[in-house]
């Protein structure tokens, strides 16, 4: 069965495309998303084997966002959209597939008859990348149950905040809006710094190549975390998409990254709650948190811990924001002491590593 994520803004159009998908053998409409960024969020939840593209969408175009879809996390996409003329140039954007949208008088038969001949002429390309992709521990139906649960970090990580302080250590959370709110945030940082973890709500296959991006538009050494590694100062390490990131510390006083490859926390894997707790219960007060743009609340239960353990905490302001939630649902908690604008981030940062920012 080949899962296929539909994108366009018409909820009418939205739910035609996934009747006729549905309707065609050995493929299944596993979501819907009404825009780019909703795009991005599903993808991270269902990772589907194909996506559906409409050009014409609100927030950012489906051009775009496929050519940010190929360049962070290649997978296959058809365009469907009402704008033939753009049809050979989609391909070289990296569409694997063009359907134009029904003309005036033509009949859903038809057009359905259209999706059916396209999807089912990709069925080798799409049996090439599902080999490749990590495979699921459960069936996707299964797994669309877990997302819809909401599982507390206390399922992963007991919460057992460190008495003392230990080394400084920067963690910052994000999800919607993150990947150039923290390319942003990262130009302006020195590379004297304390170590910075990261995660960011990311699909498995972007977390590698954003890595990179970042390493590339900033003094610091940024680079994909992996189990054992130790950190550094000068150096940022990013939670690969599709695992929790959790910091421990060793016997020496070193902070020590591990991975997990388990149940999603807050609906999220890789998780900021997770992340927050292995930093409350590593580094305790002496830690620094901040919570960036991103839609729903993960983070929140743990960045209040860290709060309450004596961290400094920080979340991005709303006008600066693609989408306030996850620093609004913060802030609500009472688990933020400033709250400021992105392009302050850094500044907050550097003066926290200068002891200026408590």
């Amino acid at each position: 069965m080949y899962t296929v994520l539909v994108i366009d803004d018409s909820p009418s159009m939205r739910r035609i495309i996934k009747d006729m998908v549905n309707n065609i053998e050995d493929f299944e409409v596993i979501a819907e998303a009404f825009d780019a960024y909703d795009a991005r969020e599903k993808i991270k939840e269902y990772e589907p084997d194909l996506v559906t593209i409409d050009i014409n969408m609100p927030k950012m175009d489906g051009v775009t966002f496929l050519r940010n879809l190929m360049r962070l996390h290649p997978m296959p996409a058809v365009v469907i959209s009402g704008e033939s003329v753009r049809g050979n140039d989609i391909f070289d954007d990296g569409a694997v597939g063009f359907i134009p949208k029904p003309e005036a008088g033509e009949s859903m038969i038809s057009f359905g008859e259209r999706i059916k001949e396209n999807l089912l002429n990709l069925t080798f390309l799409l049996k090439r990348y599902t080999l490749k992709k990590p495979r699921p521990k459960k069936e996707v139906k299964t797994r669309t149950l877990e997302v819809n649960k909401k599982n507390h970090p206390d399922m992963l990580i007991p919460l057992r905040p460190a008495p003392l302080m230990g080394k400084k250590i920067i963690a910052i959370g994000s999800s919607t809006g993150g990947v150039e709110s923290l390319l942003r945030v990262f130009k302006n940082l020195t590379n004297d710094l304390p170590p910075i973890v990261i995660t960011q709500h990311i699909p498995y296959g972007f977390s590698k190549s954003f890595a990179d991006r970042l390493n590339d538009n900033s003094s610091l050494r940024v680079q994909q975390a992996e189990t054992g590694m130790v950190l550094e100062n000068g150096h940022a390490y990013l939670a690969p998409g599709n695992m929790h990131m959790t910091i421990e510390r060793t016997a020496r006083g070193e902070y020590q990254i591990r991975l997990l490859d388990d149940i999603k926390i807050s609906h999220h894997r890789p998780s900021v709650d997770v992340m927050f707790r292995s930093v409350n219960n590593a580094v305790g007060g002496a830690a620094m948190a901040v919570m960036m743009t991103g839609m729903g609340d993960d983070g929140t239960i743990a960045m209040k811990e860290l709060h309450d353990n004596g961290a400094y905490t920080i979340a991005q302001n709303e006008a600066s924001c693609v989408v306030f939630g996850m620093p609004a649902k913060a802030i609500q908690a009472g688990a933020v002491k400033d709250i400021v604008h992105l392009d302050e981030i850094a500044q907050y940062i550097i003066e926290f590593s200068k002891n200026k920012r408590r």
